[in-house]
């Protein structure tokens, strides 16, 4: 581990405040390479229709996906009275209205769940109001949570996994569902480190920190493993120092390069752990998506070929009018106290942290060429 690089840490001492402080929903990602034999052909990167693709040549055909985590991958979860994910503008691409995505639109998992020709999993809290949409998965990802208790009030990725274990106990889905035809997505965006940071956490204890919410996403993967789950997708922790949360300091003009270092340093602990998992399970279970290397590809060249350009790729599209307020935001007069850009698709950001669907769908193009060999 890097412990000679903790000084560099020391920057967090100054922007620290910004980590999390409004974190309803976070991110995550992961860090890993593989190199593979096939190459998918899709004809129109800019279709979500067409993101579907022939899955019989592959001898992995999931048909259900459960998904823990954060914001990144949350599709409804939060409660309604806290978080913004629900108020306008939020939802305003897709489906037209506020549904708890953290996003105008889309979000990551919906990408995925289309790449596998499924719906998108039904949110865990709305399961009993859709149960004929139960054989496409649950989600179980709550915005602003992670491995470890955060500043937000809501479920941690154990207790999203207890609930999963409980639907299995009470037989809604049998390890026959899980063994043969599951994939089970793990997102962990960085809102464990908002709240070591916001609870008072020091600088030179982040690294044997980051250290211990990596082993703690393994006891997780582990977890989930044991529970029958043969495929077990992580993602890299994405760039944090190009969240708009943190590039606000300098007009969206550039990423913050010491907050990513930590990051780094988080995404090659993960990817060592997830190389030793693969080797005791033998086969490639794990796989780690790389949101991390997506992500500053994607800002790097300003969008992905074929797509909407992203101009100004770190200035968000939702602001609120000043710090003390957030996208989303209303006066007591209720009046919006935030401004939206003219097109969310020429925005790769939507708020402080979380990426347009457009955004989102650039990142899942980039992903998209590793997609069949990690998940088919």
């Amino acid at each position: 581990m890097k412990i000679s690089n903790f000084f560099i840490f020391s920057f967090f001492l100054i922007t620290g405040f910004l980590w999390g402080i409004r974190v309803e929903g976070l991110r995550r990602h992961h860090h890993h390479h593989h190199h593979h034999r096939h190459q998918n052909n899709h004809n129109n990167p800019k279709s979500y229709k067409n993101d579907q693709k022939d899955h019989q040549f592959y001898n992995f055909k999931p048909t259900k996906m459960f998904v823990f985590g954060d914001s990144y991958v949350d599709t409804g979860n939060n409660r309604k009275s806290m978080a913004n994910s629900w108020k306008q503008p939020y939802g305003l691409t897709f489906p037209g209205k506020p549904s708890g995505r953290f996003s105008d639109g889309r979000v990551l998992t919906d990408y995925l769940a289309k790449f596998l020709g499924l719906k998108s999993p039904v949110p865990y809290r709305w399961m009993k109001y859709a149960t004929n949409r139960l054989r496409n998965g649950i989600n179980f990802a709550y915005g602003g949570t992670g491995v470890f208790n955060t500043t937000v009030p809501e479920p941690n990725m154990t207790t999203q996994i207890d609930f999963f274990q409980k639907l299995m106990a009470e037989s809604v889905y049998t390890r026959a569902d899980i063994e043969q035809y599951s994939l089970f997505l793990l997102s962990l965006a960085g809102n464990d480190y908002g709240a070591y940071l916001a609870n008072g956490g020091t600088v030179q204890d982040i690294p044997a920190f980051i250290t211990s919410v990596v082993n703690q996403l393994v006891v997780n993967m582990k977890r989930v493993n044991k529970l029958g789950a043969k495929k077990i997708a992580v993602t890299a922790l994405e760039p944090l120092g190009c969240l708009p949360q943190s590039t606000i300091l300098n007009s969206f003009q550039q990423c913050n390069a010491t907050e990513n270092i930590a990051v780094d340093l988080h995404n090659s602990l993960l990817q060592q752990a997830v190389a030793k998992l693969n080797n005791e399970t033998m086969g490639s279970t794990f796989v780690i998506l790389d949101l991390f290397s997506s992500f500053n590809s994607v800002l790097a060249s300003k969008g992905v070929q074929g797509s909407t350009r992203f101009e100004t790729p770190l200035k968000p599209c939702c602001l609120g009018i000043s710090n003390k307020y957030s996208c989303g935001s209303m006066n007591v007069k209720g009046e919006k106290m935030y401004t939206v850009c003219n097109d969310p698709k020429s925005a790769f950001f939507w708020d402080t942290v979380h990426p347009t669907e457009a955004g989102w769908h650039a990142v899942y193009t980039n992903l998209k060429s590793t997609l069949t060999q990690k998940i088919l």
